[in-house]
């Protein structure tokens, strides 16, 4: 189990070497291909792949008429009236929601008698041979890989946000 200072060591040390050329889709599911190289702690020269697969689920948009009636539940007047603000402003308030799973059955993982840093830019190499505009390749942390992804997932969100919001503008969502 990770402590809180292996959390945090995981989340700094998360590095995006190759980021996907496509953000995520607005309209329907995404599927993120990733590499993640780490090093054994203990071992020289002794790295780690793990290849799988993330699917990011359409977003959901999430108007001010629903926030308003969310925030509406154990409230008073003052609440009602702060609902009834949000629902007058629907294009300053309105919120993406996005889903995602990291399916364990996709997850591949194999040893490199070699350094991070080569294993790495092997991969790079590679992927960008193939150009697969949802491939990524990361480093991180192996005791907390699992942190690394779900870091790399919520700045891959956070970059596409902006552009799925539009979407749904030009499609008079919003």
């Amino acid at each position: 189990m990770l402590t809180p200072d292996d959390f945090t060591y995981a989340l700094e040390n998360t590095r995006v070497l190759l980021a996907p050329s496509q953000r995520l889709d607005t309209f329907g599911t995404s599927v993120v291909n990733y590499f993640l190289v780490t090093e054994e702690m203990d071992a020289v020269n002794l790295s780690r792949v793990r290849e799988g697969h993330i699917h990011a689920e359409r977003p959901q948009l999430i108007s001010p008429h629903h926030m308003a009636r969310l925030l509406l539940e154990g409230f008073g007047d003052q609440g009602e009236r702060f609902a009834e603000h949000i629902s007058a402003q629907p294009g300053r308030f309105a919120f993406l929601k996005y889903g995602f799973r990291v399916s364990k059955s996709d997850i591949r993982s194999y040893d490199v008698h070699e350094s991070a840093e080569n294993v790495a830019g092997k991969l790079k190499d590679e992927l960008e041979r193939k150009n697969e505009p949802l491939t990524a390749l990361l480093t991180g942390v192996d005791d907390g890989w699992e942190v690394c992804l779900l870091k790399f997932m919520i700045d891959m969100i956070s970059a596409s946000a902006p552009g799925n919001m539009g979407d749904f503008r030009e499609r008079g969502m919003l």
